[in-house]
């Protein structure tokens, strides 16, 4: 019986987590009660206790929870910000290549990507990756999300105090400086972040994070049908999948997703144009189903066992 411990189970991530494992055959999930779970000394015991760790927390309490970790065999599973860019942790998107998967099932530590960065680096990677970009370009990205992604307060502000404003989508990280922009950086292969433009929409879950290129962008010989391969060649599902003019009469909806674990890569445009787009739920792919879909290859599950697709 593996020993599963979720610090942080209270949001709104660790909740989802909850759910899921629920269904799983041969896990023990171990808690604390509410009144122990803020006192390091039982964290640390109950940590040390876990044969998996999922660490739904602030970075800084993330930190903190690794610093507790003395059991060597303790497998951490972490959604925060804190340890995404560094080079001794696995990085949680095993579609991105078979070494991106390996490093996953035989690490003890892994970082879950975040969720507007996995749809950036869902699409730019393979792009770096096949040479139909250097990494030198100054891309943009586009991105919306359901408010869910902001947890408890944003949740609360949308559904319990009602305001005028919150009916109109709202841009923000306004100043550049948004925590996932390191992350898109290092793990797509780019030497220069992007400019980033992320939005927050009245709807519960759902995410659309588009990349436009112009031909110009592309190297030599490249174009939009040799990029619609790539994807076509790299995401063959069962979770992440390329869907060619996937589109409802015109439109693409951030929702299609909402409550799937799953997620759908789809090119639009022209020979001049190009629109780079994946969906998924901010909450699904974007955040637990990722952890759980991390936890599905360190047991040698089927990557799918528990989730929705």
């Amino acid at each position: 019986m593996t020993k599963v411990f979720i610090d942080g189970k209270a949001g709104t991530t660790g909740l989802r987590i909850y759910e899921r494992l629920e269904k799983f055959e041969g896990i023990e999930l171990i808690s604390l009660d509410d009144e122990k779970r803020k006192d390091p000394a039982c964290r640390k015991a109950v940590l040390n206790s876990a044969d998996i760790a999922f660490l739904c927390l602030p970075d800084d309490a993330a930190r903190e929870s690794v610093s507790f970790i003395e059991n060597e065999n303790t497998v951490v599973i972490d959604t925060s910000t804190a340890h995404r860019t560094l080079d001794d942790w696995a990085y949680g998107f095993p579609e991105l290549s078979s070494s991106h998967r390996e490093k996953i099932k035989n690490s003890k530590r892994i970082a879950v990507p975040g969720c507007h960065a996995s749809g950036f680096i869902s699409l730019v990677y393979p792009l770096i990756e096949a040479g139909a970009l250097d990494g030198s370009e100054n891309l943009s990205c586009f991105s919306l999300t359901g408010y869910s992604g902001g947890g408890k307060k944003m949740i609360a502000d949308y559904e319990e105090e009602p305001d005028e404003l919150l009916g109109a989508p709202r841009q923000y990280a306004l100043t550049q400086n948004h925590k996932h922009l390191k992350e898109m950086v290092k793990i797509s292969g780019l030497r220069n972040a992007p400019v980033f433009c992320p939005v927050v929409g009245d709807f519960y879950s759902g995410m659309e994070v588009t990349v436009p290129l112009f031909k110009s962008d592309l190297k030599n010989g490249w174009d939009i049908e040799k990029i619609k391969e790539i994807y076509k060649n790299k995401y063959t599902g069962p979770l992440v999948t390329f869907c060619d003019g996937l589109s409802e009469e015109g439109f693409i909806s951030a929702g299609v997703l909402s409550g799937k674990d799953s997620m759908i890569i789809s090119v639009f445009g022209n020979e001049d144009r190009i629109i780079l787009t994946a969906r998924y739920d901010n909450l699904g792919k974007g955040a637990s189903g990722a952890a759980v879909e991390c936890l599905n290859i360190v047991l040698g599950n089927d990557d799918t066992n528990g989730l929705e697709v």
